[in-house]
């Protein structure tokens, strides 16, 4: 038996054909091979050119490399740019799948923010649109049915740091002098608790914000709980899955306000797809034709802006009673047709799914993506990154479509089932072999013979012997 050793003399000198090299990740490996044949990385430098200066110096970091960073963090399901930059430093698969070599050191998450900020909102939405042309070439994208839905996403601050907008004074020092305004000098905790239990409208954001993050709204989140936050809202391919378009807004604007925004960038990386004559004819001839929501993003002027787009609706309609239509015959029309759509076969099988695509977008990216708490602090700085988030989530349908998985974590889990549905099959033919040799007399003899020694204690498994039989 060898032993571990206490002390040990480090080498001085390692030839580099010695050192070990890792086998890769099949997942990692086959995704670089479909951006290497999209020429993801000669597109992407060419849009990140302007941004780097003519000048010797310091040698930067590839533009596809610093993407690829934060497409890990969805693949791997990590929060922080300063985890992706510790698991990629860590990791084998991940630096051969980065492009570096063993002796090569991995970006700091610093340089990740450096690169985020020199790099504008529009070049992280051209490599999202080029992700997004590597879908459609897959045949994985239609663009005819687009669905919206919205979302919250935790703010990067805490509800203890909100001040008054009038003054700027901080949630203590305002209860403090609402104690001292009604006769109590120097207030316990007791009291400025009894204080804020009584006064309505506490968390009222036309009162406070979050002096580190003025676009943080405090909202009440999909758990039931009070958080800072922001919107998240995505535009989704009702026949694949594939996310079109998304944006971080206002967590307090309404659906029928932000819809507009996300269908616009929607609509704009529908058009840059449409540009590119290799996939082009992927998509369907009716892009963007029907829009389809949750009752949440009904309204007289959604249904008037949709109809005079060219598109159909199909929009849940909330139950409003009897209405009046005296001056809104435009509105009435369009309501009347979105409910009428709604009450047939295809309608409905749009709203299944609605419930199956878009929830699970924000299943993969928010929950098991790990974004559904923001460690960046705006929604420009948040945007970048989510959009090379969602760029990973579309760039894993294709994955599933090719190895069977959308992630490595799946892929694994994938591998780890057909063992197990291999060792099952394998147990199956035994005891239909056993079954067999019971029931035949010439085959009994070729029959195993198991006996079960009896467990010792419940840390000592039974032995399981077989016997030994006769060939003749």
């Amino acid at each position: 038996m060898s032993r571990r050793a206490r002390e040990r003399q480090e080498s001085l000198w390692i030839p580099t054909t010695e050192l070990p090299v890792a086998p890769g990740n099949p997942f990692y490996t086959k995704l670089n091979e479909l951006l290497s044949e999209a020429d993801f990385d000669l597109k992407v430098e060419a849009l990140c050119e302007p941004f780097y200066a003519a000048k010797k110096g310091r040698p930067s970091i590839a533009p596809g490399v610093y993407m690829r960073m934060l497409m890990v963090g969805y693949f791997e399901g990590l929060d922080s740019e300063r985890g992706i930059a510790w698991r990629c430093a860590d990791s084998l698969s991940l630096k051969e799948f980065l492009g570096f070599r063993l002796e090569e050191v991995t970006p700091d998450h610093s340089s990740l923010s450096r690169i985020r900020t020199r790099l504008d909102l529009e070049t992280h939405q051209a490599a999202f649109d080029l992700a997004l042309a590597i879908v459609a070439k897959q045949g994985l994208l239609t663009g005819k049915a687009i669905g919206v839905d919205s979302s919250t996403m935790e703010a990067n601050a805490a509800l203890r740091s909100i001040v008054r907008r009038d003054d700027g004074r901080g949630y203590n020092e305002f209860l403090t002098d609402l104690a001292q305004e009604s006769g109590i000098d120097t207030p316990t905790r007791e009291d400025l608790a009894k204080i804020d239990k009584k006064r309505p409208k506490k968390g009222s954001n036309a009162e406070w914000q979050c002096p580190t993050d003025p676009e943080a709204r405090i909202t009440r989140m999909k758990d039931g709980s009070t958080h800072l936050a922001h919107a998240v809202e995505h535009a989704v391919d009702m026949e694949t899955g594939a996310i079109i378009g998304a944006t971080i807004q206002d967590a307090v604007v309404g659906d029928t306000t932000t819809i507009y925004g996300t269908l616009a960038r929607a609509f704009e990386a529908l058009i840059t797809v449409l540009g590119d004559p290799e996939v082009s004819d992927t998509l369907s001839r009716e892009v963007g034709k029907e829009i389809v929501a949750d009752k949440g993003y009904h309204s007289n002027d959604t249904m008037e802006a949709i109809a005079e787009a060219g598109c159909r609706s199909y929009i849940s309609e909330p139950d409003r009673g009897d209405r009046r239509w005296d001056g809104k015959e435009e509105a009435r029309d369009a309501t009347y047709g979105n409910r009428r759509r709604m009450k047939r076969k295809k309608g409905k099988a749009l709203m299944r799914k609605r419930g199956e695509f878009i929830e699970r977008s924000f299943a993969h990216t928010l929950e098991s993506g790990a974004m559904r708490r923001a460690h960046l602090r705006g929604h420009e700085n948040i945007m970048k990154r989510y959009h090379l988030h969602t760029a990973a989530f579309n760039l894993g349908l294709v994955m599933r479509s090719i190895v069977g998985a959308g992630t490595p974590k799946g892929l694994n889990a994938r591998a780890a089932g057909l063992c197990t549905e291999v060792a099952a099959s394998i147990g199956e033919a035994i005891l239909l072999l056993i079954e067999i040799g019971t029931r035949s007399a010439p085959l009994r003899i070729l029959a195993p013979q198991f006996r079960v020694a009896p467990a010792r204690n419940r840390f000592h498994p039974p032995r399981v012997g077989v016997t030994t039989f006769s060939t003749a």
